[in-house]
């Protein structure tokens, strides 16, 4: 596909140098490409990292901007770019989460990173926040997606704040809230009528036909740089537990990215000498409706099989995710596991963490959740360690998902009598 301008200035990617296969390694200079040429791996980011001097590093990162740009220095950006316009996510809240430890019977420190305080309410804003830089580095003007629902929201959100035209894909049935969402910012929003793999594939075809031209699609042809916006919630927890890497992470599963991207950061971190080197193990959570990699898992298999999607956690019904090897490679090489709950489990779990800690998580959160006490209850994940499980939005977005275990606790007419009457006094 044809781009509006081949012209990229030296510094553009600040410390990245080309892209890299993940299959075979062969190397490519650094362009909207998302396939190797060689053996149709996928493409990741390469870099020649600032290694020598990790304090100097860690005071520079310190002393940046209370967004994900203080890890510029790290990621595939212009070293300016906190100047630019942009909805600067990141910095969320690591919450210390002792209610929740008690209830599930965790001894160590226990950790929620709650990504929901985004300027839309999801991690997909740190993921979007680079593939923009790329979208302007490479001239393109429109910014698109596939979608399960917050990444549409952070993308036509993020197009509204720097000028670029939107025009995000979704599947029909998504949920309210994420469709408003998507939709306020402007630009179009359009629904396919299929899943999210049925969406995906159609974004491929566009992207290769001329009504593309000039189209940045930011999980596809900018998916290299996209995908390294996760790691800066590595970096982020790392840092905010004193510059240590937790023992244990749990992390919802839907395509994998943000998974093998955590993953990532963490070994760059520990290249760097920004922490400590040590082992730590990374559980993958999914929903039993949409369970590809725990079955793989679970069976000691190395190929991931599709399934269609059936749950109602929506942003993490992807039945063909693109990562899902990788993300049993990290789950085995790191000690971990990769688990799944149910439906009900997952509501269950959104209440509890509401209950304990007071954060109101989406459907995604409720997974992780779910598989922390799942796992924390088969022997699998040591309780006494210290584990950091991460809530990647925000429970407004799948109200439905709740609406009929949360009601009113009773309804009474406005006089004390009525009230003494209802048992709460």
């Amino acid at each position: 596909m044809a781009l509006v301008s081949h012209t990229v200035a030296p510094d553009a990617f600040g410390p990245a140098v080309a892209l890299s296969c993940r299959e075979c390694g062969a190397r490519t200079p650094l362009a909207p490409d998302f396939a190797c040429v060689e053996c149709f791996g996928p493409l990741e980011v390469a870099y020649e990292l600032p290694a020598g001097d990790p304090e100097g590093l860690r005071k520079q990162i310190e002393n940046g901007p209370l967004n994900i740009w203080r890890y510029a220095p790290l990621l595939p950006v212009s070293p300016d770019v906190a100047e630019r316009p942009s909805l600067n996510p990141g910095l969320t809240k690591l919450v210390k989460a002792d209610n929740l430890a008690r209830e599930l019977g965790v001894t160590g420190s226990l950790y929620v990173k709650d990504d929901s305080g985004n300027p839309t309410h999801s991690f997909k804003d740190r993921v979007v926040a680079i593939a923009v830089e790329a979208a302007r580095t490479f001239g393109f003007t429109t910014l698109s997606c596939s979608s399960t629902g917050n990444l549409a929201g952070a993308v036509t959100a993020a197009a509204a704040r720097t000028g670029l035209r939107a025009c995000v894909f979704i599947p029909h049935d998504l949920e309210a809230g994420k469709v408003v969402m998507a939709a306020v910012y402007g630009g179009d929003v359009v629904g396919i009528d299929g899943n999210y793999d049925d969406v995906n594939r159609f974004c491929s075809e566009l992207i290769g036909d001329p009504a593309g031209e000039g189209w940045g699609f930011v999980n596809v042809n900018l998916r290299p740089y996209y995908g390294e916006g996760s790691k800066t919630l590595a970096y982020e927890i790392c840092e905010q537990l004193g510059w240590r890497i937790p023992d244990q992470l749990v992390i919802p599963i839907a395509s994998g990215s943000q998974l093998t991207k955590i993953d990532k950061g963490l070994k760059e971190l520990i290249a760097l000498g920004l922490v400590e080197d040590k082992p730590y193990k990374i559980f993958g959570a999914q929903a039993e409706g949409c369970s590809p990699v725990s079955a793989a898992f679970k069976a000691g298999h190395d190929v991931v099989r599709p399934q269609k999607p059936d749950t109602i956690a929506k942003s993490l019904a992807i039945g063909n995710p693109a990562d899902g090897i990788y993300v049993l490679d990290i789950a085995r090489r790191t000690g971990g596991a990769v688990e799944d709950v149910n439906d009900e489990q997952v509501v269950d779990a959104i209440r509890l963490l509401a209950r304990t800690e007071g954060i109101f998580a989406e459907t995604a959160g409720g997974v992780t959740v779910g598989v922390l006490r799942k796992l924390i209850e088969n022997g699998v994940l040591d309780p006494a360690a210290e584990t950091v499980v991460l809530n990647t939005g925000d429970g407004l977005k799948t109200l439905e998902a709740v609406a009929d275990a949360a009601r009113p606790t009773a309804v009474i007419r406005p006089t004390l009598d009525s009230f003494r009457e209802a048992g709460l006094a």
